[in-house]
């Protein structure tokens, strides 16, 4: 009897423990068909004024926006943040009310399936928003362009190199119907030596991709500037000037791991023969609105220097004048032992509208020698009528009827005080 009685409770208890089993299983197969239903079945989410953010079922699970949809991309709520309380708003976007501040979102699975399946939308964004610029440098020519040349330049400090890399000129304006270009560099002061490119046969847009070297130290380097000539070839193979790029490194950040690339518009090359005592070449713009005056010192030519050696030093110093009173001088960087230095510096000086009839600037290019007396080698004025005439007062001229633009000249020099 006992030992049947042993059996009997034993039956009983593996039938229980065996019953509870399979209702677990059961249990858990239905959660997971449950959960599986809810991936499938996610229909419209939320309501808005705009049928094109409504989610649609989709047989293979997936979860798309309805075709006529707009290009905006949904922003959507994550399950985690459920818990938080959201109001509408007019413009279909919601916000979150404050709440406890300690509070902390819910936990759950970090399927993204499953922070898909309690989502839903409240905003989109526009993807045209976040975009890159368009680069424009190969559309948008000014009028008068007679071409544009690229170029990258880098450095390298221990072996004191300078690289150029000429990539292409795009817009030739030959004086013909077919061009056949090429292009010599050359790194000033230096225009003995330069370094020239392969001709590219019949083509006003021509693609060089070719690399050149100089030799520079890096003392040196920042008193040095670059020099582009684009030339044509034509049938009797004489070459003619298309153009140049004056490129000072003064102002550039050389390094080998900061590779530049650079684009310039061509510029005619000033072919009148030099003056006695050389020229300048700057710029003048007024703007009215703030009464500002600026003047670009571009570049200098053929300077009659009194010694030429490198620790000859050549600086431009500008100077507003009024009724023949000083206002306030600026004077640009010195450069070393070169009769065409070249400088690209901008000065600004404050000058009311109405004082424009009585002032006037100076231009004074000077030379300096350690331990010696500085010299003058030579000056020019513009202003207005009453101090100046001929190309100065156009250059004045033409600036107070061009408000807010760069208008660039040469100018001969003088020794007049």
């Amino acid at each position: 009897m006992p030992e049947q009685a042993v059996a009997v409770a034993g039956g009983i208890i593996g039938g229980i423990l065996l019953f509870v089993l399979l209702g677990i299983t059961a249990y858990l197969l239905w959660k997971k068909i449950c959960h599986l239903c809810s991936y499938e079945k996610l229909i419209n989410p939320v309501k808005t004024t705009n049928e094109n953010a409504i989610f649609q079922d989709q047989p293979n699970s997936e979860i798309q926006l309805k075709s006529t949809r707009s290009r905006s991309v949904p922003f959507i709520i994550p399950p985690t943040l459920h818990g938080r309380d959201w109001i509408h708003l007019t413009n279909e976007e919601q916000v979150q009310e404050d709440r406890d501040p300690y509070m902390t979102p819910q936990s759950g699975p970090r399927s993204s399936f499953h922070s898909l399946a309690g989502a839903y939308v409240v905003g989109t964004i526009n993807p045209d928003l976040y975009k890159f610029p368009e680069d424009k440098s190969e559309t948008d020519f000014p009028d008068g362009n007679i071409g544009r040349l690229w170029f990258s330049i880098e450095y390298e400090q221990e072996s004191e190199r300078l690289l150029v890399s000429l990539i292409k000129v795009r817009k030739l304006q030959p004086p013909a119907d077919s061009c056949s270009p090429f292009v010599k560099i050359y790194l000033l002061p230096d225009e003995r030596s330069y370094l020239q490119s392969k001709t590219k046969r019949k083509t006003l847009n021509p693609q060089f991709d070719e690399n050149f070297v100089f030799q520079v130290s890096s003392k040196m380097l920042l008193q040095r500037t670059l020099k582009f000539l684009v030339y044509h070839v034509d049938k009797q193979k004489k070459h003619h000037l298309l153009g140049q790029v004056i490129f000072p490194l003064k102002n550039e950040a050389l390094t080998e791991d900061n590779k530049l690339v650079i684009w310039r518009d061509l510029e005619k090359e000033n072919l009148e023969p030099p003056s006695d005592h050389g020229d300048i070449q700057f710029s003048l713009s007024y703007n009215d609105y703030l009464g500002r005056l600026t003047v670009v010192v571009l570049r200098a030519r053929g300077l009659k220097l009194q010694e030429e050696s490198p620790a000859v030093g050549v600086y431009v110093k500008v100077s507003l004048m009024n009724h023949n009173k000083f206002i306030k001088s600026k004077k640009t960087a010195t450069l070393l032992g070169t009769p065409n230095p070249v400088y690209n510096e901008t000065f600004s000086f404050k000058a009311e509208q109405t004082e424009l009839d009585t002032a006037s600037l100076s231009l004074s290019v000077l030379q300096s020698i350690k331990g010696e007396k500085t010299l003058l080698l030579g000056r020019v004025v513009v202003g207005p009528f009453m101090y100046t005439r001929g190309k100065e007062l156009e250059h004045w001229n033409e600036m107070i009827s061009k408000p807010k633009e760069l208008v660039k000249r040469w100018h001969a020099l003088c020794h007049s005080t």
